[in-house]
């Protein structure tokens, strides 16, 4: 009985806890009614959810749970932008490194011919002040007046010609040419790397690697391709644009590439010339002393030794201070990279199938960095080219 008892009173509170529990429930589930008879309203909760489709509309994600389809940020940056961001970056890159070559030369340039032109007239001053002492009189003084009179003449000459181009002051420009190339390099490679880069970006970044400062000729094009503006046929090719690089082809034959040959050839020849001078001049020199003092033989061998060495002096200053070699070189140089870019427009003109050439767009933009003009410039140019007296007078490329 008293299990029973117990028992019965065990499921009389379980049934009264259960009953609790349900009452409790409903008191959560059912809102409770205010004095004016109104239920309690719960927040609105729009406000806070427009908020969150911000946040993550802002981000590119969308929950998955959501019926509504994801949203990304459209704001990517269009291919051909960074396309030709990236043909300008390499150009830059190519600017810099000829500054600082062109630099190291001017400056060797410098040192050179300053070592030379103090040698020689060093040099110069010991043979005046030797000549009037009186020492040895006759062919051995006039030997020493005519050279230290050359040899002045000679430093005067190359003094001149310092004054004139200031290689020191042409070596600073170079490496602040170099300074500033890097730094653009480095403000394109930021805007792709952070930024949403435009069209304006790429001409901004464009008219500031000419080498005319950025300045640009302002006229309507019929064609209609200024960076960016799309040309409706394959590849970014047209009728016109092949005949644009045709003539860009000619001017670099028939100017830049004929015009460095030319120089080239000149410097060449002079530097066999000095060659060959300074080591004959120096030899004759040495038999020169070889018979000085022996009987018959005082007069000449005095003169030829004191003035050969002097006249050798000069020429050896003249071919290494100036460094002729190097010159003829560049020019060469120069001409073959010309020779490179007519190339690789005709490769391209050459090819039937337009798919398979470079982007028209892409390349008008690569050849008209490579010369140093910007695209309107680069159409006046081959605009100018068929007209007869005028094509003569300029150059294609603004950069040597």
């Amino acid at each position: 009985m008293a299990s029973l008892k117990a028992s019965s009173l065990m499921f009389s509170s379980t049934s009264s806890s259960s009953c609790c529990r349900r009452e409790i429930i409903r008191a959560a589930v059912h809102m409770p009614k205010l004095r004016h008879g109104g239920l309690l309203s719960l927040p609105n909760l729009t406000k806070t959810r427009g908020l969150v489709e911000e946040l993550e509309m802002r981000s590119g994600y969308t929950n998955a749970n959501t019926n509504s389809s994801p949203k990304y940020d459209t704001r990517v940056s269009d291919p051909t932008v960074i396309a030709k961001l990236y043909a300008i970056m390499e150009a830059i890159v190519d600017r810099v490194e000829m500054h600082k070559n062109i630099g190291e030369q001017r400056n060797n340039w410098n040192s050179l011919l300053l070592t030379s032109i103090n040698a020689i007239t060093l040099t110069a001053a010991t043979m005046a002040g030797i000549a009037a002492t009186g020492v040895g009189g006759g062919a051995a003084l006039g030997s020493l007046k005519l050279s230290s009179t050359l040899l002045y003449l000679a430093a005067s000459g190359m003094l001149l010609i310092m004054n004139k181009i200031q290689p020191s002051q042409l070596t600073e420009e170079q490496r602040n040419a170099s300074r500033l190339f890097k730094q653009l390099h480095a403000e394109i490679h930021t805007m792709v790397c952070i930024g949403n880069p435009t069209m304006n970006d790429v001409k901004k970044a464009m008219e500031k690697s000419l080498p005319s400062g950025g300045l640009c000729i302002k006229r309507r094009d019929k064609r209609k391709n200024i960076m960016g503006e799309k040309i409706n046929n394959g590849n970014g090719w047209d009728d016109k644009l092949e005949e644009e690089m045709r003539e860009i082809v000619r001017v670099l034959k028939r100017k830049d590439e004929e015009d460095y040959l030319r120089l080239g050839e000149i410097f060449l020849k002079l530097n066999k010339v000095l060659a060959i001078s300074g080591p004959l001049l120096t030899g004759l020199a040495a038999i020169g002393s070889a018979f000085v003092g022996s009987p018959g033989h005082g007069s000449w061998a005095v003169v030829l030794g004191v003035v050969g060495g002097a006249l050798s002096t000069v020429v050896n200053a003249f071919e290494h201070g100036g460094q002729v070699g190097m010159v003829f070189e560049m020019y060469r140089s120069n001409a073959g990279f010309f020779k490179l870019m007519e190339e690789s427009i005709e490769s391209n003109l050459e090819e039937e199938e337009v798919e398979r050439r470079e982007n028209g767009e892409m390349f008008e933009m690569k050849v008209a960095l490579q010369l140093g003009r910007s695209l309107l410039e680069l159409k006046d140019l081959a605009a100018s080219s068929s007209i007869k007296g005028e094509a003569m007078q300029q150059f294609a490329s603004k950069l040597f």
